[in-house]
This record gives structure tokens, sequence and C-alpha cells, in this order.
């Protein structure tokens, strides 16, 4: 593809223009952010239709979209501009120990919470002059993670770490670890004495949901055993949610990580649920052309051998009146 552009009137600074305007999708919001006026971005892609005999992109009301062809260009594009730039940068090494730089990390905050403090800590060893700048990331109820791929692509953020496997292969993806859930209340809670599946259904729960939607992958797993429970209260982050069950008598459920590694400081306790709950697995995710970054490539390392370990399962009480239907399995 690229092959056919001829490289005597081609302008690196155009392949920049189109990757800006393709992520974009508007002239206007192209220019703000190349630093440009409207009128050159526009003159800049007359240029490209020439050098590329081809549209590239089609006004709309909305603003532009790529045509058939932009769209085959997208990645060999961006390949070359990465490759460019690590030619530029092959004569400034990335010394992580002499490094000052800031990176943008996305997650949700029941994994932020618990990939961060590790890796602060080596980072304050290994590269006092990186600093970090963490984001909150959420799934959509239709897009679930595409948002975060997005933000990645537009280079908002350099990493995002998401607990899904559906990661498109244009992205280095590296597992972090597996997690799953545990039901947690504070200590001394009369549930932790009987935490049979009745018994669970009787208590109040408290749910994280940032919609405000009650029902959730509980509510189905429950559904499938012929039982319901009472949402007493939905809260739209997990540390709200453990701040708030220290301090009553409701149960949620948490990630075993991060409800293990706050336990002590918020007084409370995680106990196996009694019914099967699904696990997943959290990723690091970055562009693969954006890992052409030294920088990035050593962080993304880094961030995957700072993975904490599995915590200490918490065994139950022995549970004299559990039967057949109610004996609670590990998840």
């Amino acid at each position: 593809m690229l092959n056919e552009i001829d490289l005597a009137r081609a302008d690196l600074n155009l392949l920049v223009l189109f990757e800006v305007v393709l992520r974009e999708r508007h002239v206007g919001r192209a220019a703000d952010r190349l630093n440009l006026t409207p009128s050159a971005v526009s003159h800049g892609l007359g240029r490209l239709r020439r050098l590329l005999n081809d549209p590239l992109f089609l006004r709309t009301p909305k603003g532009v979209v790529p045509t058939a062809r932009a769209t085959e260009l997208a990645a060999p594009i961006a390949d070359v501009l990465a490759r460019a730039s690590a030619v530029i940068t092959t004569g400034r090494p990335f010394d992580p120990s002499t490094a000052t730089r800031r990176f943008a990390i996305g997650a949700p905050d029941g994994i932020s919470a618990v990939v961060l403090r590790p890796l602060l800590a080596r980072l304050r060893t290994m590269a006092p002059g990186i600093d970090v700048g963490v984001r909150q990331i959420l799934p959509s109820p239709a897009r679930v993670w595409r948002a975060a791929v997005a933000d990645l692509e537009a280079g908002d953020m350099d990493i995002a770490i998401i607990p899904s496997d559906d990661i498109p292969p244009r992205f280095e993806k590296r597992r972090l670890y597996e997690e799953d859930f545990v039901i947690a209340m504070r200590t001394g809670h009369r549930f932790a004495r009987d935490p049979t599946l009745e018994r669970y259904c009787e208590m109040q729960h408290l749910v994280v949901s940032y919609t405000g939607d009650p029902h959730g992958f509980v509510d189905e797993a429950l559904a499938k055993r012929g039982r319901t429970r009472r949402i007493a209260l939905t809260v739209p982050n997990f540390m709200l949610a453990l701040a708030i069950v220290a301090e009553t008598d409701l149960v949620t459920a948490l990630p075993r990580r991060f409800a293990a590694m706050h336990a002590a400081r918020f007084g409370i306790l995680g106990l196996d649920a009694p019914l099967a709950l699904p696990g997943f697995r959290v990723n690091a995710v970055a562009p693969k052309v954006a890992m052409m970054d030294a920088g990035l490539a050593w962080l993304f390392g880094l961030l995957a051998d700072s993975a904490p370990a599995e915590p200490t399962r918490r065994k139950r009480p022995t549970q004299r009146r559990a039967t057949r239907s109610s004996r609670p399995r590990a998840p």
C-alpha cells in the first residue's frame, strides 16, 4: 500500500496529519490537536489525496469518515510513524534510573487499588523520576471496554489495565493475574459464623454498579439456583463499598485481592462465596506500535513483573447445618 507513495513528494508530517484526522474524525478537532488552523489541515489533506489518489475522508454533518482506502492505510501508517519515532530516539536509550517522564495508566478502581502499591514501590527504587497519572476507566453497558481501547489509540492513555481477554490483535496484551470474588463483610458479622447459601440470601446486600443497576452477575448465579436476594444499596466504586461494608451489616462481592489488601485497614473479612461465581483475567494492554517506545515498553514489563500474588484463602468455619444444595463451593 505505502509503496505506492512517491517518496520524493511525501512528507512525514502528512502521515501525522492523516493519523490525527483519522483518530478525531473532525478537521477542526484535528487542527486543535496539531496546533494548526483548519485551513492548514484541509490543505494537507488535499496534498495527501493527490499523493494517494483517493478522497481519504468524506464529509458528514458531524465531521469526516474515512474511505475504505484510508481504513486500509491506517495500520501501515501507524507502523511507519512508530518506527520513525523509534529511529529518532535510538540515540537516547531509556534509562529508568535517570529518566524523568510521566505515564498515564487507566484501570477500574478495584484493580488500580491492587496493582499500584507494588508498582509504585518498584518505581521508587528503580525509577525515582518517573511519575504516573491514574484515571478510572469504566465499561460501557453496550461496548464493554472499547472506550478504553479507543483512548489508548488516541494517545490519551499509555497503558490500560482491563479485566477482559477480548482485546483486538493490534494491541499488546500481558496477563497480570487471574481473579475471583469473595463475599466481604465487617469483622464479627454473624454471616461469618454460618455462611450458607440460605443465610447469604437472607442478608442485605451492597452492589458496586456505576450505572446504579442493582442486577449483576451474582443475581444471575443465584437465579440458576432458584434464589434471589435483596439489594439494599448500590454504590459507584469499590473503595466506597469497602467503607460502607466496614460500618454496616451489608455484605458485598469484592475481588479477592482487593478485599485482602484492604482487609486490615477497613476491618473487613472475605469468605469464599456459598455459590459458584465467575472469575476474570486482568490484562495490561497497550498499542503494539506504541511498544516501540522503549520507556513505555519498560513500564509495561515492570507492571507485569509487579503483579500481586494470590492472597491466602480464608477457610470457612465448619457448617453443621449445610445441606447438599447449599454447601459452599469455591468459585
